[in-house]
């Protein structure tokens, strides 16, 4: 993919994950467990690149000469560590007692600390302690926004399962935490096509300068994602430029894991053709094309995490939907929502 970016991070307690956020801006979002990340600014480059040649279009300038796979080669941490995956850039918070977790259950991190942190260099850096959930269907997470050109570290006292969701951008904003007091849900359809969406990083709720992200929850049997819609051309004020990353989580029944489906079909700004069985930990890439629907087996509730980002100077969601299928909105108004709605539900244990 050219402009988004998705780790997930499987963090044994005590671990940590250093990592450069080179030239994309990152969410670090808890998807099961709690976590500390730190950041800090990386120091000026003695000998920088010059800023990369805007689009011939006079889009917003990134660079589109790289190729989709290619990542910012990792930049040391000042021990020689890289920061990146397995190996050296992973273990305990060194110089750190085990106790300097998320914080007790019940406070959430109202904000960043700055302290001295050998983790990134020694230079004065921002905590955040993210109090995070028990699991996806949980209610929306805390979070936090890292900017380009820093670099930080996730850790967590008791272990979890971490999304880094980033894009690649050009504007450097301010490291920031993000409460899930503030996230806003909705209702989204209704009948089978009823989902639930957190709304934490869209575009009009969270500044970010490329990054969308958001949640969407969908109850067994349900179609989600629907009707089929697009975001792969350029059209001012009907449609947005944005590639786009589903990253799937299915809810086990009786202890049997569950399994869901996803569908993307050609569009004419691309040739992207996928019919996939999704499971827990299955990420699906949305370069282009018509996408929908998003199936949960019934008696399998349905998560996933998309994570959009474009050339578009303007940072917006517009689609344009199916025209042999976006006729299905028009029967919502006489439909109830999906009584299952909203997750957390009353009856699921505490």
């Amino acid at each position: 993919m050219e402009f988004t970016r998705l780790r997930v991070l499987e963090l044994a307690p005590g671990e940590t994950y250093g990592f450069a956020c080179g030239d994309a801006e990152w969410i670090v979002l808890p998807l099961t467990g709690s976590c500390e990340v730190h950041y800090a600014d990386a120091p000026p480059d003695p000998d920088p690149e010059p800023d990369p040649e805007p689009f011939p279009d006079g889009g917003a300038g990134l660079d589109s000469g790289v190729a989709p796979d290619a990542e910012p080669d990792p930049e040391p941490f000042p021990d020689g560590r890289t920061g990146l995956g397995a190996g050296p850039g992973r273990g305990a918070f060194p110089g750190r007692s085990a106790g300097s977790g998320a914080g007790p259950a019940g406070r959430r991190g109202a904000g960043p600390e700055a302290e001295p942190d050998p983790l990134v260099g020694g230079t004065p850096s921002q905590v955040f302690r993210l109090e995070g959930r028990s699991g996806v269907f949980a209610g929306p997470s805390d979070f936090a926004y890292l900017p380009r050109d820093g670099r930080a570290e996730v850790g967590s006292v008791r272990g979890g399962r971490f999304a880094l969701a980033g894009a690649r951008c050009e504007r450097r904003l301010t490291a920031r935490y993000g409460p899930a007091g503030a996230v806003p849900v909705e209702l989204r359809g209704a009948g089978t096509c009823s989902r639930q969406v957190h709304n934490f990083a869209a575009a009009d709720v969270f500044p970010c300068d490329r990054l969308i992200a958001v949640e969407v929850l969908t109850p067994g049997g349900n179609w989600s994602s629907y009707p089929p819609h697009k975001h792969d051309e350029h059209h001012p004020g009907e449609e947005s430029r944005l590639e786009e990353i589903y990253f799937f989580e299915i809810a086990p029944h009786d202890g049997v894991p569950g399994l869901g489906y996803q569908r993307v079909s050609p569009s004419p700004a691309g040739k992207t053709d996928v019919l996939a069985e999704v499971r827990t930990g299955d990420t699906v890439l949305i370069p282009d094309g018509w996408h929908g629907p998003s199936i949960a087996a019934p008696g399998h509730d349905m998560y996933y995490l998309n994570v959009m980002a474009g050339p578009d100077a303007t940072r917006e969601w517009l689609i344009r939907d199916h025209p042999d299928h976006g006729w299905i909105r028009g029967t919502w108004p006489g439909l109830a929502v999906d009584p299952r709605l909203p997750f957390p539900r009353a009856e699921d244990p505490a």
